[in-house]
């Protein structure tokens, strides 16, 4: 029981170091698509170890029964950490959010905006405030809710007044 112990502890004190050194197998050619990654190895070798010492301990089987049990289990888990970290790398297809999905958006004035001149509005890109010059038709006090008509530029929105 002490070796499946030890093979445990071990995994877990990859599992550490691929905080740091992950990515190191696949620069250097480690498998198909990061099959051979420090997580996959770590999560592989700690199930294969945790899993023996309690077949082997609790369950009483002999040595050859409890690695097949380590041997089944670190598959599960090796495939497992795979499938998600795959899934997690290229889960991210939705496109970055651009300036030009503002319009039809609304904000509030932050800097009044003057007659023919330009003030500052806060708007909500992608969930994260980002402050914008703007122009209006009229003149807009601050801390009005306004509405984003038309994006001028990657800096600069035309906006209107949201009526109540």
């Amino acid at each position: 029981m002490g070796w499946f112990l030890g093979f445990g502890i071990a995994g877990l004190v990859v599992l550490a170091l691929a905080l740091v050194f992950d990515g190191l197998l696949e620069s250097i050619g480690g498998g198909p698509d990061g099959f051979l990654s420090l997580p996959v190895i770590a999560g592989f070798v700690s199930a294969l170890g945790f899993t023996g010492a309690v077949v082997r301990g609790a369950a009483g089987a002999g040595p050859l029964v409890a690695t097949l049990a380590g041997v089944a289990a670190g598959v599960v888990v090796g495939w497992s950490t795979w499938w998600f970290s795959r899934a997690l790398i290229r889960g991210g297809e939705a496109p970055a959010p651009r300036g030009e999905d503002l319009a039809g958006t609304s904000g509030a004035v932050v800097t009044a905006i003057p007659v023919g001149g330009y003030g500052e509005v806060l708007l909500y890109l992608a969930g994260q405030p980002v402050k914008y010059a703007a122009k209006s038709a009229g003149p807009v006090a601050r801390g009005t809710e306004v509405w984003v008509d038309s994006v001028l530029s990657p800096t600069s929105v035309t906006v209107r007044p949201v009526d109540h």
